[in-house]
């Protein structure tokens, strides 16, 4: 009996009459879901090699990853797929993130230098300017679809943003654990981007207070 709930768990056998295989039934395996996150985090690390492209690689990352924990086809052939739809408009999205994040890096750094009249008002603004970037990179990636694109995705932020306060506290928080497991040593980046690209799957499917 053992045997075949974990094999009607796992979809591997037969189900009995009337059972509901849950929201994600891909992630019952906790094991199972360790290691795609980990395959998940090298998919992305090296699609973002050039840093331009990493919104590119945490697209395809969180499509996989659901379709994963949804229990559907996960296959590798479908990641490069959404990695080719998703590449060409998503690596402009890459540079203009990287050109605004080194801006307010500079204005962070000339506000320290003591060159600049409120200085200390100009570096909270580049930190808070940083942190919304951060968010803001991690809940497009979540919404980019090949139907809707990347402009569809970066106009439905306010709207996700204001509706879920707490949702983008959680994704400033994964991007803060990518930040801070990276500083610490640079190849722990790789599990870490394949934990961000969980966390973004995970955030709108949690249980909230207004759905209960």
């Amino acid at each position: 009996m053992r045997a075949a709930r974990r094999a009607q768990d796992s979809g591997s056998g037969p189900a009995s009459e009337g059972w509901d295989p849950g929201a994600n039934p891909g992630a019952r395996g906790a094991f199972a879901l360790f290691g795609e996150v980990l395959v998940t985090g090298v998919l992305v690390s090296l699609v973002g090699l050039l840093v331009v492209t990493l919104p590119v690689g945490l697209a395809a990352g969180v499509r996989h990853l659901r379709r994963f924990v949804a229990a559907e086809d996960a296959s590798m052939r479908l990641f490069w797929e959404d990695v080719r739809r998703a590449a060409l408009p998503g690596t402009g999205v890459g540079i203009g993130a990287v050109l605004l994040g080194l801006l307010l890096l500079l204005d962070i750094d000339l506000a320290r230098s003591g060159f600049l009249p409120g200085g200390a008002l100009v570096e909270v603004i580049g930190w808070v300017g940083l942190a919304a970037l951060a968010v803001a990179l991690l809940a497009a990636a979540g919404r980019w679809t090949p139907e809707r694109g990347w402009l569809s995705a970066l106009r439905q932020l306010p709207g996700l943003v204001r509706d879920d306060v707490a949702g983008a506290a959680y994704l400033l928080a994964t991007a803060g654990f990518v930040v801070v497991l990276t500083w610490a040593l640079t190849p722990l980046v790789v599990p870490a981007l394949g934990c961000a690209a969980l966390a973004v799957v995970a955030v709108p499917g949690r249980p909230r207070r207004a759905a209960r």
